[in-house]
């Protein structure tokens, strides 16, 4: 049974807390499990999770600030620690190149995983996956920075009730699916009369950055994104200035781009009390909003209902 859901390992900025590690997050999706911006205490807080080494397929990088950035070490040796029996893909900004390379090799080991290295080269990069598109978007901030959505296209839910109506069943199904059309007792039968479009999911992955046209490419109709908001409204002027998002921002955002759940993290150290981001969030956004807690579990919402988009 396929699983679709977001693990948070930590989900503090710049510097971890008594009570928030740093960033890092785990999506599942089917049979992918994607490690994004693995920070320093990464692979321990895996260990919390029930997600295991030998579980990643992929891992994501958006920037190399450390918070982002220091897990990989840890991450890669114990990759080849437990003998990963398959590549394991690795993407980042390539200007950052240099950086993932001492990473890689940051200290003495037996490198036995296979890293597929695929550098992210240009702003709308798409890899395609089993089923999903992978798509790198670039971001607004100090260093280069891209930010990660994946799409599912869209495809179709028959209607029981109509096909039992024209009498088609079983192998026909596939076929009037395929062809798109299906001739029944001198009448054509085509698959928008016994079918409706069953929207793809898509998941949105957005770090550190100033609002851009990026951060709304990528959030466009997300069931599930997850965006930074280091810092509150009353600190919007710095927020601009080192290339940040506050959490009014990220909901605005959401709003807009008609996102069904928010999920806000990487939140700044300054603040002790993470009701206020919801509290502020809440004033611009009203669908289902999560304030991330470390350890958490956030599924992916069910498929919409209709095909509007």
């Amino acid at each position: 049974m396929s699983m679709r859901e977001l693990v948070v390992l930590g989900t503090a900025s710049q510097a971890p807390t008594r009570l928030r590690n740093h960033n890092g997050y785990v999506l599942r999706w089917d049979d992918e499990v994607i490690l994004f911006d693995p920070g320093e205490g990464s692979q321990r807080q895996l260990l919390h999770t029930g997600v295991t080494a030998t579980d990643l397929t992929r891992i994501c990088v958006t920037h190399f600030h450390g918070d982002h950035c220091l897990g990989l070490p840890g991450i890669v040796q114990r990759l080849s620690l437990d003998r990963v029996p398959r590549p394991v893909a690795v993407h980042f900004p390539a200007g950052g190149a240099e950086y993932f390379a001492r990473l890689r090799h940051a200290s003495s080991f037996h490198e036995t995983v296979e890293l597929a290295v695929e550098p992210i080269e240009a702003d709308g990069q798409r890899i395609g996956l089993r089923g999903v598109t992978l798509e790198a978007r670039r971001l607004r901030h100090p260093v280069e920075t891209y930010g990660y959505r994946l799409i599912e296209p869209d495809g179709r839910r028959m209607l029981p009730e109509k096909l039992a109506a024209y009498g088609i069943a079983g192998p026909a199904v596939a076929e009037l699916l395929r062809v798109g059309h299906l001739d029944r007792d001198g009448r054509r039968v085509t698959r928008d009369e016994v079918s409706v479009t069953r929207p793809g999911q898509r998941f949105a992955f957005v770090m550190d950055t100033g609002l851009c046209d990026g951060v709304y490419a990528l959030a466009e109709h997300a069931d599930l994104l997850v965006i930074e908001s280091t810092f509150l409204e009353s600190e919007a002027a710095l927020a601009a200035e080192v290339g940040h998002l506050t959490a009014a921002q990220a909901a605005r955002v959401a709003t807009e781009s008609r996102v069904r759940t928010l999920v806000l993290t990487h939140f700044s150290q300054r603040y002790a009390d993470p009701r206020r981001f919801a509290d502020e969030a809440r004033e611009h956004f009203t669908g289902d909003l999560v304030i991330a807690e470390d350890l958490a579990t956030v599924p992916v919402p069910p498929r919409r209902v209709t095909s509007a988009r």
